[in-house]
Parts: structure tokens; sequence; C-alpha cells
């Protein structure tokens, strides 16, 4: 009766888990090497321990791999059939730990991150670059989308992170008040508004209104903060800088938070903080309750609050506290400031 073979995987309680990278190790350095003595010596053990590892691994496999005699040590038949896949499952073993170091130490790793457009193209460029210094082995995966997207994304798994001006209330969702930045009036610096440091809203009455389109997070902000004075305005764009280019030719002025002051950025246009100090937007980081962020996304999350938290101050920008070693709170107060000045 033909006996199974004994290093196959369909052998009856084939010991494959039972197998220890030390076992491995030892096997292949007593069949290059030939030598207890030199084998032992080359795994750090005593030789007496080297002995017992290798008929362990000989009593697990149920054969006997290595013809002894006084002087010579020779692979048998099996223990030569069993060599390359030996020296292949170390090899990938070492291959796993060290990847797995690389991660846990952020050698490297993949983050994906979705923001909103204004901060994907003003807030975040110069602390991306600072990461990618800092992290040069993290694949960094950037998504420049509206809130509702950048939602989905991290809902989805397609994204580790995000900052958006939404604060999902689903259950699987991680929502943390981030940053917050107050309305501006940008006009034309001929305009009479530009000489008010504080213009009020009611100042703003009858003024031909630039708006953005009602899925913005910009006029979805004004329109929650103002249910009582529904904005009318006589254009409504896509894209911040087309709202510029508008304000530029003298077509209206418009109302637009600090973090998008960059798209402003003109000799001819000037920028005044809106007097009512309520008038804000919300922009919260959101991850995946339920999941654990990988060492790459959790470098990206600290860095986040650091950035926000150590960066230059900028005119009606609120930092909001966070979890765990993240900066105390920082309020910058709204003032009067250039369009484009970025603290």
């Amino acid at each position: 009766m033909n006996q199974p073979d004994p290093l196959s995987p369909s052998a009856p309680d084939f010991p494959l888990a039972n197998l220890s990278a030390r076992q491995l190790a030892a096997f292949v350095a007593l069949a290059e090497e030939r030598s207890f003595t030199r084998a032992a010596a080359r795994c750090h053990l005593s030789q007496p321990a080297f002995s017992a590892l290798i008929r362990t691994l000989e009593d697990g496999l149920g054969a006997r791999l290595f013809d002894r005699t006084t002087r010579t040590v020779e692979p048998t038949a099996e223990g030569a059939l069993f060599l390359e896949p030996a020296r292949r499952l170390l090899q990938d073993m070492r291959l796993a730990a060290d990847d797995l170091r690389d991660h846990v130490a952020r050698r490297r790793g993949r983050v994906a991150l979705a923001a909103l457009p204004a901060l994907a193209a003003g807030w975040l460029p110069p602390h991306l670059a600072a990461f990618r210094r800092t992290y040069p082995g993290i694949e960094l995966d950037l998504a420049d989308v509206l809130s509702e997207s950048c939602v989905e994304r991290v809902r989805s798994g397609r994204a580790d992170l995000a900052l958006a001006a939404l604060r999902a209330t689903a259950p699987e969702l991680s929502v943390e008040p981030f940053l917050s930045d107050v309305f501006f009036l940008v006009c034309r610096r001929d305009h009479p508004l530009a000489r008010r440091r504080r213009p009020s809203l009611a100042e703003l009455e009858g003024q031909p209104l630039i708006g953005l389109a009602r899925h913005s997070s910009v006029r979805q902000a004004l329109d929650a903060a103002l249910p009582g004075r529904p904005l009318t305005p006589v254009l409504t764009l896509e894209q911040l800088s087309s709202v510029a280019g508008m304000v530029v030719a003298g077509l209206g002025v418009t109302l637009v938070p600090a973090l998008t002051l960059f798209h402003f950025a003109h000799a001819d246009l000037v920028a005044r903080p809106i007097a009512e100090t309520g008038l804000q937007r919300h922009i919260y980081l959101i991850r995946r309750r339920d999941r654990a962020l990988s060492a790459a996304a959790e470098a990206m999350a600290q860095s986040l609050w650091r950035w926000a938290g150590e960066g230059p101050r900028q005119p009606g920008i609120t930092v909001h506290a966070a979890p765990a070693s993240v900066p105390a709170r920082m309020t910058v107060g709204p003032a009067t400031a250039t369009p484009g000045r970025r603290g």
C-alpha cells in the first residue's frame, strides 16, 4: 500500500502551521553548512539546542531530512526535495516581516486623503510637500472633491481621511471639528465698501453679489448661517477663480471664507471680514470609526493636526481642539486682510 508523501499538503495532519522560521533557518543552515557545529553557530544556538530543533522539524514532518555520520551530514532525498521550498518560505517570511516593519515605522505605505478643492489648492500643498520629505516612502493619493464626495470616499473605503465642510451623521464615521473660517467680503479696491474695515451684512443689501453654486460648501455655509436672508446672486458660478474674475471686472462683490482668499490675490481687490461673528464655515476631519488607521494614515492624521496648530496664523481661522497629542485650541481672530495673504 502506497504511503502518502509526508511533505505534501494533502497528507493527513500536515503540520504546516507548526513550521517556524527558526526551524526553517536551522534546516537551511545545516543543508548548506553540512556541519552541526557550523550550522549551530550560524543560527546562534548551542549544538544541543540546534540538534533538538532539527529533530523536532523531522518529527513534525514525519521524514528524515539528513543522513548523519561521525564525519558528514548529507540531506536525504526528502531533505533535498524540501530545501528550495524551505528557502523560499524563509525568504517570504523575512520579506513579509521587513515590509511590515517598514509600514509600522512609516518608511512605506499608502494614504488616501480627500479634501475640498480650495484646501487642496491653497492650504494643503506646502504641508503635503513637508509630509513627503518626512515620509518619502509613503505613497499619497489626494482627491480634490466637494464635501459629499469626501464623505462618500471615506465611507466606501476609497479614502482614509477627509477634510470636508459637512458634518456627516453616519454612525460608522468619526467626525472631528478641525477648522473654522469666517467669511470675508471681497470687492474692488475702488468700491465704496472697501473703505469699511468690517462691513455688515446690512450694508451688502442691494449690492450685486457673485455667488457659488448651491452644492458648494461656501454657498451651503452661507445659506445655513443666513436662514432669514436668502442670497440672490446676480451670477452663480462653479469655480472660485471665475468668481474672482467677475469681481475684478466690477460685476459685483462676493462673500467667501478665509481659506479661499488666495483665489482673490489681485492688486485691484481687497478683503474685509464681515462684522457678524457667526458667519463662518466649519471644516471636519472625517475617518472610519470602525476601522483602525494604517500607520501611514495615522501619520497623516497627526500631521494634519500639527500643521493646523503650529502653522502660520492666518486671519479668520480657528483651529479646534482634538483628541490625544493634538495642539491646544488656537484662535486667530478676524482682521482686515489682503486677498491671498496667508499669514
